[in-house]
């Protein structure tokens, strides 16, 4: 596994249910296009899985 995880959220939550625009906000994506680097681990993995469909994950 790689270090760090960059993570850019590519749709809107808008139509999300709330608990996957909860999760897009814990990983500290406020805008569409912006992008986060965090820690390769499984909590954070487990919060890209639920929230899959609305971000791209690089490994840097």
């Amino acid at each position: 596994m790689a270090d760090k995880l960059k993570i850019t959220l590519v749709k809107s939550p808008i139509g999300a249910i709330p608990k996957q625009r909860a999760t897009v906000e814990a990983l500290g994506l406020k805008k569409v296009n912006k992008t986060v680097e965090m820690p390769d681990n499984d909590a954070v993995r487990g919060m890209i899985w639920h929230v899959r469909h609305l971000v791209k994950v690089e490994e840097i």
